[in-house]
């Protein structure tokens, strides 16, 4: 990741950076922030060449090597935009809490309503709420989709936004028509790739 000493560089310093950074194999990314831009190296950027001359520079404050795979996610990389928005409420900045039971009882729904009332006045940002069960014992209580309605109707009460985890395409559906907020994966489902990819067509595009 690159550093510069002012909110962000010219076009032609830009373009400086990229020829550099191109003969050692690899490219810039500018991540745009509100105040500050950074520029992200796609690519190995531990030479120890390429980060001398970057830092050589006059713009440049200084380079922050990252080993992570996942550059662009690191919380090493400094970016202030990392951040994401569920709900209105936003995700990246300060720690947020996210309560509710592991499972809603469709035969008790005031239950779930007081708890999520008092959640609230305790300084809750958002809902959890379990409507999918995955059990181990095949003939545990597995969910209900009556459930997701009380859970919809626990938003409406108190203006919280709402998580759940989803098993299936199915119930990806069912969730995605009512408007949960936040789509969890459980650890079973984590390698679930048809799962994900069902997910991520699902959730693309929107907020």
């Amino acid at each position: 990741m690159i550093i510069p000493k002012n909110p962000k560089i010219s076009d032609d310093q830009l373009a400086e950076v990229e020829r550099i950074v191109e003969e050692f194999g690899c490219k810039i990314q500018v991540i745009e922030g509100a105040v500050q831009s950074i520029y992200a190296i796609l690519g190995d950027e531990r030479h120890e060449l390429l980060i001398n001359r970057i830092e050589g520079l006059e713009y440049i404050d200084r380079v922050d090597t990252i080993q992570s795979p996942h550059k662009l996610l690191d919380i090493r990389s400094e970016l202030k935009n990392h951040k994401t928005v569920f709900g209105g409420v936003e995700l990246g900045k300060r720690l947020l809490a996210i309560a509710g039971p592991c499972t809603i009882d469709p035969k008790d729904p005031n239950r779930f309503y007081e708890t999520a009332e008092a959640l609230k006045e305790a300084g809750a940002h958002a809902l959890r709420g379990g409507v999918w069960k995955p059990r181990t014992n095949p003939y545990s209580y597995q969910g209900n989709d009556k459930a997701l309605e009380i859970l919809m109707e626990g938003s409406m009460r108190t203006g919280l936004p709402v998580n759940t985890e989803v098993m299936d395409e199915r119930n990806l559906k069912l969730a995605m028509e009512a408007g949960v907020h936040m789509l969890q994966i459980g650890t079973r489902n984590a390698l679930n790739y048809s799962l994900l990819r069902a997910v991520g067509q699902a959730i693309a595009g929107t907020d």
